[in-house]
């Protein structure tokens, strides 16, 4: 069974049409496979804030999320959890590795998330998710994934700071020209996986994100991962950030490009689990 989680309340956002972004995607997925799905949280403007500001103004977003991929997971299901952004999954993530502590967690994004309090350049919450679910700093949402279950796969704009700590606490990064079918199932290898995507991580012009970093993967890189998975090793995916056009258009293209490059998530049936 896939449960369908959507983050609607904002978590750091940015921009005013991340949280529109992820409404049209799980409504898309509703759709297209005939799903049901849980909504999360109450919209609240876009703002340019520090992590200070907007990590307590996100608590009861976090702490919903939190609860309902808990949940998600109790029942045995494969978790799909569309979030605004990155900064949602400092509530999931920790309930990952609390209730699957061998699975690696796939965390495919353009940047490395791994900054701290005291390393951040910008106060951007979303720069720090990763970091704090590897409990580098304390978000008051839990940590518990150990620093090597954690791969980053395409990131490319990492700061010397940031970098320094990725290589010190031992997270593998696969970058964009190494990222392969193989080179993932590789770092997967029979264990359980979770999969946390941030558009970002694809060369721009494909999906609008929140950012933008070129010399990124192509939707055809994403697939052949989802493609290459075992369906009996996938607990969860969480798809993050897409900044969603005023264009309708051009919205939709962008929504049938990532439903192109999940559907294997959601044509293949989850093993059942003990």
């Amino acid at each position: 069974m896939i449960e369908l989680i959507v983050s609607q309340g904002r978590v750091a956002d940015r921009e005013p049409r991340m949280i529109e972004g992820a409404a049209r995607i799980a409504r898309a997925l509703q759709e297209r496979y005939g799903l049901d799905a849980r909504f999360v949280g109450e919209s609240a403007p876009a703002a340019q804030d520090d992590w200070s500001v907007s990590l307590p103004q996100a608590r009861r977003t976090l702490t919903g999320l939190r609860d309902a991929v808990a949940g998600s997971i109790a029942r045995g299901s494969r978790t799909v959890l569309i979030s605004n952004t990155c900064s949602a999954s400092l509530g999931t993530l920790p309930v990952v590795a609390r209730e699957h502590p061998d699975a690696v967690v796939l965390y495919i994004d353009g940047h490395g998330d791994f900054n701290t309090p005291e390393t951040t350049d910008t106060g951007y919450l979303g720069g720090m998710v990763l970091a704090g679910v590897c409990g580098l700093w304390d978000s008051g949402h839990g940590a518990g994934l150990r620093p090597a279950q954690a791969v980053l796969v395409g990131s490319r704009d990492i700061d010397e700071a940031e970098a320094a700590l990725i290589a010190q606490h031992g997270v593998r990064v696969i970058p964009p020209a190494e990222t392969t079918a193989a080179t993932v199932l590789e770092a997967v290898g029979d264990r359980p996986v979770w999969v946390h995507i941030d558009w970002d991580v694809l060369e721009p012009g494909h999906v609008p994100a929140d950012y933008t970093v070129p010399d990124g993967l192509l939707p055809e890189q994403i697939r052949a991962i989802f493609d290459a998975l075992p369906a009996a090793q996938l607990r969860g995916v969480e798809l993050a950030e897409f900044n969603a056009p005023l264009d309708d258009e051009l919205s939709a293209r962008a929504v049938e490009t990532i439903l192109a490059m999940v559907a294997p998530v959601f044509e293949t049936e989850p093993a059942a689990r003990a």
